[in-house]
């Protein structure tokens, strides 16, 4: 049970950085450990799909060079091992006067992040691409795209195992002991002893990083986001992606209309505070998580910021015709009725004591350990470029 390197975690940054490290150093030892019995069921393969171009993220951000490194790196991947995806393209639409210095801001920051071709459109323009879409301006964003990221999870895993890669699944880790020399992990199954450790835990980065950092001053709250399907009847309406213009303070893109690798179209997601990191459902809840949450000073910082904004999504979520209200600023055409239950996400959002909500990814080196922290959307897509920064970072 010796090895080199352990990473803790087998959604897309953890498989993808474990496999940007056995490229780079083929004779390691490197482990995997799941607390799951499968790769990406929780972040990475509960998300909308959405390959994304960068467009939103602040220039010189790790977001920012990370998914435009990453994008490229994940198209290549899929076309060289046959992974499904559509580079079908985006609208971001200002459905009013008062959004458009805030869609100027977005069309200069993709400019900025090396973008090319995007494009304004009038509204006569963008109701040629998406006829049933409302708005009074919007940006064509030809690079956004749709992939099967569980496909791409499951493909990096069997590489991973072909250069002599180990994954141990139902493997939950318990506790850590850094000794210095050697740092054991301790599972509910096993002891793993590793001379480096990479912890990659999602939605429960914040509990592995307090294994080894006590002073750890980052909290994962987490944020369920659902989504309705659009019957098949109904599926015209959409054509591609259409994208409202965000709300520039809070790190949510606001509900929008993806249409899937499968074929379906979502419609969503909100952003509704869980009782569970893995709260998948309205009334799942987890008493110890919850009051990790309501006791965090950040939290109560959050709720009286955003309040009001919090009360609207969660009435969003408990009322499907206030949903269908929020959908018909872009599709004003969409009725509830048009509209069947779809799955939803959990989004592991890092939070500080100060009520900030990290907005960028959020990595941390102490000696032979590393945490990702924060790693929200557009993670998946720049899950080979994180891979590969910190297959770096690890050893040196």
């Amino acid at each position: 049970m010796n090895y080199d390197i352990i990473i803790i975690g087998a959604g897309l940054v953890g498989l993808a950085t474990a496999y940007q490290t056995k490229l780079k150093n083929p004779d390691s030892k490197i482990l995997i450990l799941e607390k799951e019995n499968d790769v990406a069921l929780h972040q990475s393969g509960h998300n909308s799909g959405v390959i994304h171009s960068g467009i939103y993220y602040k220039p010189g951000s790790l977001k920012a060079k990370n998914c435009i490194e990453g994008y490229n790196s994940v198209i290549n991947f899929a076309e060289k091992y046959g992974i499904r995806y559509d580079l079908c393209g985006k609208i971001i639409v200002a459905t009013s006067q008062e959004e458009l210095p805030l869609l100027d801001n977005i069309y200069k920051r993709g400019v900025e992040n090396g973008l090319q071709d995007l494009k304004y459109l009038s509204r006569e323009e963008f109701r040629e691409i998406e006829p049933h879409c409302e708005g009074v301006k919007a940006i064509k964003v030809p690079q956004t795209g749709i992939i099967d990221y569980p496909g791409i999870a499951k493909k990096i895993k069997e590489l991973f195992e072909e250069l002599g890669g180990e994954v141990k699944f139902n493997n939950e880790v318990k506790n850590i002991i850094d000794k210095g020399s050697e740092i054991i992990v301790n599972t509910n199954i096993s002891e793993f002893k590793t001379q480096k450790l990479i912890s990659c835990a999602g939605l429960y980065s914040d509990k592995i990083t307090k294994m080894t950092n006590e002073k750890n001053d980052v909290v994962i709250i987490p944020f369920r986001g659902e989504y309705y399907k659009i019957k098949d009847e109904k599926k015209y309406l959409v054509k591609h992606l259409i994208y409202p213009v965000p709300d520039p303070s809070f790190p949510f893109l606001g509900v929008h209309f993806t249409r899937m690798i499968d074929g379906n179209i979502e419609a969503g997601p909100n952003a509704v505070l869980a009782f569970k990191k893995e709260g998948y459902q309205f009334f799942d809840f987890n008493f110890n998580e919850t009051m990790q949450t309501l006791l965090w000073p950040g939290f109560r910082k959050i709720v009286a910021k955003y309040g009001k904004t919090g009360m609207g999504e969660m009435h969003r979520s408990l009322s499907k015709s206030a949903f269908t209200k929020a959908l018909q600023k872009l599709l004003p055409e969409i009725q509830e009725n048009d509209l069947v239950a779809g799955g939803s996400g959990v989004r592991a959002q890092a939070c500080d004591r100060n009520g900030g909500l990290i907005d960028d990814f959020d990595i941390v080196k102490n000696g032979n350990i590393i945490h990702v922290r924060n790693a929200p959307s557009p993670a998946a897509t720049s899950c080979l470029s994180i891979g590969n920064k910190i297959s770096e970072l690890i050893v040196n």
